[in-house]
């Protein structure tokens, strides 16, 4: 196969394994589940640890599986290099432990992924300065920074509320003061949304979500835009500015987060994930509209309190969400008027499983003030607009009509 830089997405996921050289002409890259690569000349294997020459060192900093799905990855986000790790959770850690330092200021949406605040809690008993904002506007983020600003972040659709942040203006913003823009796409995937068109530094994606998607691999990845300067950041180590400034960032994250901190991406896994993707497009086209059907159908009945869903015309960022998005995700969450119990609602469903996941094929809801927000109190959930009732849906690729006759018939008690 030829190089071509033209193909579309979902071809370019098919085909990228080909555009290198592979073993046999297998059309998938093998599973290399070797720990150690062995060098005939020993000078090879030296000049590897020096950076002086491609290769790979030891299963725990990169593998040729791990490194294909790598470059699927920076192929879906346009960017320049990409890292992978064992989960989504470790790749945002893996920004905290290598680039920031003790006494940098971090300014985040307030409106997060509940682990992701949890790790934000950990940083600040370890020295960083972390304020939560509302990065629905750009002049909150604005007021929130300080000389020690070193990192802004944000989630593309909020998880589990779908505020969406005002990324063009927060990444001109960034760009502007030299700040590092990181952006957490994990709920819109790179089909339907690529940060770097808003100036993002860094992207995250969990790729056990939609990437994956089907709920038996865990991975995260981090991927370098190439818009960040990093030879004017000032948390680069000595030891890293030998390398071209455009490498200095990844580089450091890949030997002081993936290194060090070890949570690397199985070969089995990056397989798992890497065939999963090739039919992200298809599924995301299916449960976007499924995830548009049921809202609408839920947001007309009376018995529904609220829907959040940037879909529906009544979400404050709908405008913002049609500016940006291909399709508006498959994530979306409602609340039910006081006199339907939300357990007694969610047992009432035969086809959608109460489950603690996202971006599945099959569609899955949990209660999240009483589960996956409940650890951080009534306090923090109701300045995150999380009620009691609130029921996140992660809408899978089921006939959308079944879908419909399930939440409809939930509703009669």
């Amino acid at each position: 196969m030829n190089e071509k830089n033209s193909y579309g997405f979902t071809t370019t996921i098919l085909h990228s394994d080909r555009q290198k050289n592979i073993e046999h002409g297998s059309v998938h890259k093998p599973v290399h589940t070797s720990v150690l690569f062995g060098y005939k000349d020993a000078r090879d294997l030296a000049a590897v640890f020096q950076g002086k020459q491609s290769g790979y060192r030891y299963g725990r900093q990169g593998n040729p599986t791990v490194s294909a799905l790598e470059d699927k990855i920076t192929s879906m986000e346009a960017g320049v290099s990409t890292i992978t790790f064992a989960t989504g959770m470790a790749a945002i850690g893996a920004v905290f432990q290598a680039l920031l330092r003790a006494g940098d200021h971090i300014v985040s949406s307030k409106f997060l992924f509940g682990n992701t605040n949890s790790l934000w809690q950990t940083a600040s008993g370890q020295g960083l300065d972390v304020s939560l904002v509302d990065a629905t506007a750009v002049v909150n983020v604005e007021a929130a920074l300080t000389p020690a600003t070193r990192m802004v972040f944000v989630e593309t659709i909020a998880n589990p509320r779908t505020q969406i942040a005002d990324l063009k203006r927060i990444g001109r913003l960034c760009q502007e003061r030299g700040i590092l823009f990181v952006v957490d796409n994990t709920i819109t995937s790179p089909y339907l949304f690529q940060p770097k068109t808003v100036g993002a530094s860094l992207v995250v994606n969990s790729l056990t979500k939609y990437i994956a998607g089907h709920g038996n691999v865990l991975g995260g990845a981090l991927t370098d835009t190439g818009l960040f300067d990093w030879a004017a950041y000032p948390n680069i180590a000595d030891n890293f500015r030998k390398q071209a400034p455009a490498q200095q960032g990844m580089a450091q994250v890949r030997a002081k987060a993936l290194r060090d901190f070890g949570a690397t991406l199985s070969p089995e896994a990056a397989h798992q994930i890497a065939v999963g993707a090739e039919t992200m497009a298809l599924r995301m086209e299916r449960e976007c509209a499924n995830a548009m059907a049921i809202a609408t159908m839920l947001a007309a009945d009376s018995r529904v309190a609220a829907v959040h869903y940037p879909g529906l015309a009544s979400h404050p960022q709908h405008a913002l969400a049609n500016e940006l998005f291909l399709a508006y995700g498959a994530l979306f969450s409602f609340e039910l008027k006081p006199e339907i119990d939300c357990f007694d609602y969610l047992n009432r469903l035969n086809l959608a499983i109460s489950a603690t996941h996202l971006g599945d094929t099959r569609t899955l809801v949990i209660p999240v003030a009483h589960t996956i927000f409940f650890e951080m109190g009534a306090e923090r959930r109701a300045e995150m607009g999380i009620a009691d009732s609130l029921i996140r849906v992660s809408v899978g690729i089921e006939d959308t009509q079944d879908l419909l006759d399930d939440f409809s018939q939930a509703l009669n008690f």
